[in-house]
């Protein structure tokens, strides 16, 4: 009978745990308990070594212990990394408030010279247009000031304002030609921006890029002004515009969004001579202005420099 309960509870103790060794039947609790335990308990409750509990509990004691440190050079270089984030993004907050300011005054002055391709007087329009120069030259310098606080790092914070600039630029190109018939030079255009070279200036491919979108409106202008009446135009814009891109050539230019605006510029080039040519053809323009400026010698010699281009 001893022998039969023996191997019962040997039995039993097989099916709970990884080493069944009768030699440790004291650690568990005493045969004459079992009989008392409906058998679907052992069924659905797990059982646990007592050994392999006291070797899991002391191994997770002994690994809270010997949990490897920070090192205190370590925490130190990355609290100053966490600073310097900081401090740039709260730089670059500043300088996006005043990049927004720049871009609605710069609307409100692209909105008044859109009004010279209607054929409105260009005085008039020009004086609506110049009121937003003075505010673009205070923000310009409080732009300065928010990137004077952190020395060196004009071109780490120069993409935020860039595309502003390259548009402020191009409108006053645009509105330079209007009254002078001339371009604007680099330093004239920080001049009217309050810039200089000395730590917050006019980078110069934000002004070429500026200078590019100031050429994308000539070929509407033409149009417009040979519909209202004015068939000297074409001539005039046709030759700043030869001229200006003769001067890009000069430009080892790299295959950049620079060099893809340049590539536009001859499609607005080749507009203008378009517009030139019929108005040529029609005699509409004399023939005494265009040997002036383009230094031909008739103009059948005019009609063949077209073709050739």
């Amino acid at each position: 009978m001893k022998a039969a309960f023996r191997n019962a509870y040997c039995f039993t103790l097989s099916r709970y745990s990884i080493n069944p060794n009768p030699t440790i039947l004291h650690l568990v609790p005493a045969i004459s308990t079992f009989p008392s335990l409906p058998s679907s308990v052992f069924k659905n409750l797990p059982f646990r070594s007592p050994v392999t509990a006291t070797l899991c509990s002391t191994s997770m004691a002994s690994g809270d212990s010997d949990a490897p440190q920070t090192s205190p050079s370590l925490e130190k270089q990355f609290e100053k990394f966490r600073v310097q984030l900081e401090d740039s993004g709260s730089l670059r907050e500043r300088i996006r408030a005043v990049v927004l300011e720049i871009e609605s005054a710069t609307r409100l002055m692209q909105a008044s010279l859109l009004l010279v391709h209607q054929s409105k007087p260009i005085p008039e329009v020009l004086e609506k247009a110049k009121t937003q120069i003075n505010v673009l030259k205070d923000l310009f310098n409080k732009l300065a000031e928010v990137v004077r606080e952190c020395p060196g790092q004009y071109y780490r914070y120069h993409g935020d304002w860039r595309t502003e600039t390259q548009m402020v630029v191009s409108l006053l190109a645009f509105m330079h030609w209007l009254e002078t018939g001339t371009l604007l030079m680099h330093t004239e255009a920080e001049e009217k921006l309050g810039l200089n070279d000395s730590d917050f200036g006019l980078d110069v491919e934000d002004y070429l890029v500026g200078i590019c979108f100031m050429s994308n409106e000539m070929p509407r202008y033409v149009v417009n002004q040979v519909t209202a009446g004015d068939y000297d135009c074409p001539r005039k814009v046709l030759k700043f515009l030869t001229d200006l891109h003769a001067a890009f050539r000069m430009l080892n230019l790299r295959n950049d969004f620079l060099r893809k605006k340049f590539d536009s510029m001859k499609y607005d080039l080749r507009r203008v001579e378009e517009v030139y040519y019929d108005v040529m053809i029609r005699g509409l323009a004399t023939s005494g202005d265009s040997m002036e400026d383009q230094g031909t010698q008739g103009q059948p010699q005019v009609a063949k420099v077209v073709f050739n281009n």
